[in-house]
């Protein structure tokens, strides 16, 4: 039987996801043809801000390479953009890089998405004026903010500060304008809105509310934005993110039936015969969804539509939106404001920064927002979707991790169990639960990776890997191996961190190779992962008998010094809390002078950086310089950043900068899993920007406060409380046990803003706050500590090492 000709428009998320089922469905059926408008394959629009951010590469998003076009047999055109369908011909012509095409379809499928909305106001067309939708999108404003410094960004929603938030990363002061009072009005209740302005506010974030922009000013390029009221401010970049509009012209040009987007029933099926339509461009039922579940649900309907396989009608959504790359966690689902008909039950934590509120109408879940902890999101989109009657509940049982809420709440195992097949597990990439457990049982799948590489599953945000694991174990059943599903060091070996350190403890054992050949490593040399690894799982054990193996370090923890992208180097000398004195600024200049320094840069964490040193100068230059080494390349104690304290500041209530050199000249040199930065604050003003760093400390009045697992990087999280201390003695202690409890606990590479995540605050509370077990974790820490030694000295009274170094210089 001769194939069918299937023609996509739209080479996006919802459109590819049909043609992903289809293929697996019926693979026979259809010659397939995609027509792109981008240049690119398919790719997942919801990491865009990942790519803005730095964080992620364009490669690194694409859901299809072109491989996979290939393989599956599908014509794809991309730089292609269809310009007329002909519903009576069944023809679709286009035009771009592959020239004037047109094409004969069997059944079409229009998915062409949505198109920014510009807001109608002089001054729109301006160069340095973003619409932020696309890669191309995106690459523009990478390159915008290499060359200015301010940006605005028009519009308070999920995309909206998405955008700023890869603008902050890139270096540039961003404000966000918003008409409205309150951001995320469309997803949030009034106190959680308020709860992540505070939040963003501290990331950097300056908010323009109930602003309404009136014209965007400049000649040549935008250089600012009046707004109705009279008032104005700068911008060098402006990004529009008010909202999007269904793409229906085509559809309309061709005589189908549009409103609001292209009007379709239950079977995704258009006013036009064989013609279909999907995604943001489709109107359902009277609704344009613009969240990507939706559309992956709508896509699983289509596609067993396509396939003749029987399948329920697609009656519409539940919509439910999750926010983590503002450095913050929020789950909106269903419902979120209270109505004459609802009760709500609240839990708000103003302290910890946690609001959760779930709303329940005629005893069932109808709508939850979380805010600062959403493990029950999950849990409570299940609720809402099933409209299960929770009489039998525990209330309380509704706001607990899903681990914890035992036969109340069902656990995470439970909520995996009863949801339906086509209830997609991974929204970044439309994975269903179905498609999970089918690859599970088809291809042997034993571990969330093995899941990731085959479904795509958990291979964007991550959030959903505890829900692949729990399908793991609930479709293997008695054949899950829940050593099959462990995380290993790498591909070197088949064991896990807590194994490595288990053998080492057990067997004795005191070096790298040896590590290796008696737990038998498949690759007997190892690798780049996992030999600095087992050097530092060895170290850390047997801090005060073990030699460390140089050889297992990067390049740059042996040379004390970065390597730049010129094949120059970067040095820092350590100046304990970022206090220095004329002696050793003298110093510095004159080593600068001496070795032709190009370039002397003060850096973040408060210290100079003498950049663009030659390979052969760094031995020398660190024994003029004869200050100790900051480390600012290795996984240790990088910096304490402080504020000038109660000494100067009116506002001061502790000595932050005495706190940050004490604490600092404590813990220098110490490795740990991942690098560590801290910070001092003289008061709750937090100059030193205590809250995003992996240890913060706050002065208040009559104590202080220590906060963990803070990050100011890529993906911003702010320190949750840790503890409230009243002395200086007693914030060494607590950063000690805390700082040791990393290190034994947490896997090479992980930061401690990652590990907090993974361990839980609570749990780490209740380890530090154990008298007992507080002592013990510093009577370890001390024990490591009393061995560690400045390097640079070391090497140069050591004729071995410092041939090291010369050899390793060499060889770079």
């Amino acid at each position: 039987m001769a194939k069918q000709k299937l023609v996509l428009i739209g080479n996006g998320m919802a459109g590819m996801n049909v043609i992903e089922h289809l293929r697996k469905l019926a693979p026979d059926k259809y010659e397939i043809t995609v027509f792109g408008a981008e240049r690119y394959p398919n790719y997942n629009r919801i990491m865009l801000s990942y790519v803005l951010a730095g964080d992620t590469k364009t490669e690194e998003i694409y859901i299809n390479d072109y491989d996979w076009y290939e393989r599956n047999g599908v014509k794809l055109y991309t730089g292609q953009q269809v310009t007329a369908i002909d519903t009576s011909a069944k023809t679709v012509t286009s035009s771009g890089d592959a020239g004037d095409l047109t094409a004969a379809y069997d059944k079409l499928v229009i998915a062409t998405g949505s198109n920014a909305f510009v807001l109608p106001i002089p001054g729109a067309n301006l160069p340095g004026v973003i619409a932020y939708r696309t890669i191309h999108d995106t690459n523009l404003m990478k390159e915008a903010a290499k060359k200015y410094r301010k940006a605005v960004v028009i519009g308070g929603g999920l995309l909206g500060l998405e955008a700023a938030r890869g603008l902050l990363n890139l270096g540039m002061k961003v404000d966000v304008v918003h008409i409205m009072d309150s951001l995320m009005e469309r997803q949030l209740d009034p106190t959680a809105s308020k709860m992540l302005k505070e939040a963003l506010e501290k990331q950097g974030m300056n908010f323009l509310l109930e602003k309404q922009t009136a014209e965007i000013l400049g000649e040549d390029r935008a250089v600012g934005l009046k707004f109705k009221d009279g008032t104005w401010t700068t911008a060098d970049l402006v990004v529009m993110a008010v909202g999007i509009r269904p793409n229906v012209q085509l559809a309309k040009a061709a005589g189908i039936e549009v409103v609001q987007g292209i009007t379709v029933n239950d079977w995704l099926e258009t006013s036009a015969p064989d013609v279909y339509a999907v995604g943001e461009c489709a109107q359902h039922r009277g609704v344009a969804y613009g969240l990507v579940a939706p559309l992956y649900e709508q896509g699983a309907v289509l596609a067993k539509r396509l396939a003749e396989v029987d399948t329920a009608p697609y009656e519409g959504s539940v919509v439910y939106t999750k926010l983590k790359v503002s450095g913050v966690d929020v789950f909106s689902g269903g419902q979120f404001m209270e109505s004459e008909d609802t009760k709500a039950i609240r839990v708000h934590d103003d302290w910890s920064g946690i609001y959760k509120k779930v709303l329940v109408r005629d005893n069932k879940v109808v709508g939850a927002v979380l805010f600062g902890e959403t493990s029950e999101s999950t849990r409570l989109m299940q609720l809402i979707k099933s409209q299960a009657d929770i009489t039998k509940m525990e209330i309380t049982a509704l706001l607990k991790e899903s681990g914890e809420a035992g036969a109340s709440g069902g656990g995470t195992e439970a909520v995996v169990a009863s949801m339906a097949d086509d209830a997609i597990i991974c929204g970044c990439n439309g994975v269903s639960k179905g498609t999970i457990c089918s690859a599970i049982k088809e291809c042997g799948l034993t571990t969330v990776e093995g899941v990731r590489d085959q479904t795509t599953a958990s291979r964007s945000c991550g959030g959903c890997k505890p829900l692949v694991a729990a399908l793991l174990k609930t479709t293997l059943g008695d054949e899950f191996d829940g050593a099959a599903a462990k995380t290993t060091i790498c591909g070197c070996t088949d064991i896990s961190r807590e194994e490595l350190v288990e053998a080492i403890k057990e067997k004795g054992l005191t070096h790298v190779r040896e590590v290796m050949n008696v737990l038998g490593w498949k690759n007997p040399e190892g690798c780049s992962k996992c030999r600095p690894a087992v050097n530092y799982y060895l170290s850390m054990i047997n801090p005060d008998t073990y030699v460390d193996d140089r050889t297992s370090r990067f390049v740059n923890e042996r040379m004390h010094a970065n390597i730049q992208k010129d094949g120059t180097y970067s040095v820092v000398p350590r100046m304990y809390g970022g206090v220095t004195n004329p002696s050793e600024l003298k110093r510095i200049a004159e080593v600068a002078e001496k070795y032709n320094v190009p370039t002397v840069k003060l850096t973040g964490g408060q210290r100079i950086d003498l950049l663009g040193v030659k390979k052969e100068d760094l031995v020398a230059m660190w024994a003029d310089l004869d200050m100790p080494s900051g480390y600012a390349y290795g996984k240790a104690i990088r910096t304490v950043k402080t504020c000038v304290g109660e000494e100067y500041c009116r506002f001061g209530t502790g000595d932050s900068m005495g706190m940050g050199i004490a604490m600092e000249k404590r813990f220098e040199r110490l490795n740990t899993p991942a690098k560590v930065k801290m910070a001092v604050s003289g008061c709750p003003r937090n100059c030193a920007e205590s809250g995003i760093k992996d240890l913060g400390v706050v002065a208040i009045d009559g104590g202080w406060e220590l906060y963990a697992g803070g990050n100011g990087g890529v993906k911003v999280r702010v320190g949750e409380l840790l503890a409230t201390v009243k002395t200086e003695a007693e914030v060494i202690e607590y950063t000690e046990a805390y700082l040791q409890y990393y290190r034994e606990t947490g896997n090479y590479g992980e930061r401690t803003s990652e590990w907090v995540e993974r361990v839980g605050i609570g749990h780490i509370r209740e380890v530090i706050g154990n008298p007992e077990r507080r002592e013990e974790l510093c009577k370890r820490m001390d024990k490591a500590l009393s061995v560690t030694k400045d390097p640079w000295k070391e090497a140069i009274q050591n004729d071995s090492i410092k041939k090291d170094l010369y050899e390793t210089i060499e060889r770079q």
